[in-house]
């Protein structure tokens, strides 16, 4: 059997170098690529069209959430496992909706990464423990209106922002749709970025008609 071809994406040098040492030592892991930003990333998949790509979220440049988006839509066959430092349900949500097929944390044991690697590799999907049982709760317990899952990250009025921002409306349109001031839909905004992981507004209304398109 054919090793799974890897491509670690992560901005910090060394990190990169545990990991690439790491899977050096399991024959059935290849390490074919090192990206150091998203635009690199990007590049990489085309090129080297690899099996799993180890994809940190926060880097200069183009976000890892951009990135997932971007291979997803355009080489669907190449699994993104995320590998980050950070377990907010936000960066979680938002890394699924962009297309990765695993989410585990940086702390994670050797075993438990070979282990997520392998998994998403054979086209399953996995998460750090902590996390799959948030999601496992989320799913099981809190059921809110179809509008609310497509970004559960999202406060209602932040949603309620971002849905008038993709019909094309001005903060200024919506501050006196919503009866609110233009500071606070500023506000607004800033957060829904953050929390989308997107880097401007542009990229935020894009993923949010996306999302309703796909949405059944």
């Amino acid at each position: 059997m054919k090793p799974l071809k890897i491509v670690i994406v992560d901005d910090h040098p060394m990190f990169r170098h545990g990991v690439r040492t790491l899977l050096s030592t399991t024959p059935d892991l290849q390490v074919v690529g090192e990206a150091g930003n998203g635009e690199e990333a990007v590049a990489l998949a085309e090129s080297l069209q690899p099996d799993v790509m180890l994809m940190d979220i926060r880097m200069p440049g183009m976000s890892g959430m951009e990135v997932t988006r971007r291979i997803a839509a355009k080489s669907p066959a190449i699994r993104i496992l995320v590998l980050t430092m950070f377990e907010d349900d936000a960066s979680v949500f938002t890394a699924m909706r962009s297309g990765a097929k695993g989410y585990v944390l940086k702390e994670a044991d050797k075993d438990e990464l070979l282990r997520a690697i392998r998994a998403v590799g054979n086209g399953e999907a996995i998460f750090s423990p902590g996390i799959a049982a948030r999601m496992i709760e989320y799913f099981a317990i809190s059921r809110p209106a179809a509008s609310a899952e497509l970004f559960p990250e999202l406060s209602a009025r932040e949603r309620e922002v971002l849905y008038l921002m993709t019909e094309g409306l001005s903060n200024a349109a919506i501050a006196s749709k919503l009866d609110i001031s233009g500071k606070t839909v500023a506000n607004y905004i800033a957060n829904i970025l953050n929390k989308l992981q997107v880097q401007d507004r542009e990229e935020a209304m894009r993923l949010a008609r996306e999302t309703r398109k796909e949405a059944p």
